[in-house]
């Protein structure tokens, strides 16, 4: 029920060829492509050579990772992200809930982040695709209540979240939050950071992996657990994540 998966981010010094490579080599079974480096909106021919490179190593994609983040200024844009995650096979398309935290952004802001929220979903909705927050500090859903009470307001049945640990909050308070927005989860960002940004192996937040897995394999769908970040960066270091993501979602089952 849980595909493990890479976030092309985590390897963007390399091409989408040795990506798809790398990921199937480390028994991985799904890729989420950025649109930073490897396929930005719009880009035919950046999308067609990721689709090619991932039909050659036995991949799909679950979800085009772009940065729209629903802003006024980006009104009227959501058509070229989409007809972009189409070509690259996605069924989901990440998005991002402003540029201010809940705490911080004004009554007309988070109304212009709303409405630029529902036209995405609507958007996405023509071409069959879902869409996703990212659970991001800095945005408006920096914390669970602020997502949970954000996806109410958009009002989307096709739109849903990420999840990931909050940085330096501690366990018991990351595993309340994936458990309040578990039902809109549709896939998990993978790392392990500690303390702050300090990237780390997997098997350094083992306990907090295990039951986050525990978590998700309650909610009875088909979940995407995707590895986002690995220490240094370092292409050679996928391997062993992979092999660590695999037995952590064992566990948790």
């Amino acid at each position: 029920m849980i595909r493990p998966g890479l976030c092309s981010v985590t390897l963007r010094r390399l091409d989408a060829d040795e990506v798809a490579d790398r990921a199937a080599n480390a028994g991985l079974q799904v890729i989420e492509w950025g649109a930073d480096v490897h396929v930005r909106p719009g880009d035919d021919w950046a999308a067609d050579r990721a689709f090619e490179a991932m039909a050659r190593h036995g991949l799909t994609c679950d979800s085009y990772g772009s940065y729209f983040r629903a802003t006024p200024m980006e009104a009227g844009k959501f058509g070229d992200i989409a007809a972009t995650a189409v070509r690259l096979g996605a069924s989901r398309i990440r998005v991002w809930a402003g540029k201010a935290g809940s705490e911080d952004v004004d009554p007309d802001e988070r109304e212009q982040v709303v409405t630029g929220l529902r036209e995405a979903a609507d958007v996405a909705n023509e071409h069959g695709l879902e869409v996703a927050l990212e659970f991001h500090g800095g945005t408006l859903t920096d914390t669970a209540e602020s997502t949970v009470r954000l996806l109410e307001e958009v009002g989307r049945d096709n739109l849903g979240t990420y999840w990931q640990p909050p940085q330096d909050l501690p366990d018991e308070q990351a595993l309340a939050g994936l458990a309040l927005v578990l039902d809109q989860v549709r896939a998990v960002h993978v790392f392990s950071w500690w303390p702050s940004n300090e990237r780390r192996p997997l098997t350094a937040r083992t306990e907090l992996w295990t039951r986050a897995f525990g978590l998700l394999a309650k909610a009875g769908r088909p979940l995407d657990a995707l590895l986002e970040f690995v220490p240094d960066n370092d292409p050679d270091l996928i391997p062993g994540e992979a092999d660590s993501l695999r037995k952590l979602i064992e566990a948790g089952a």
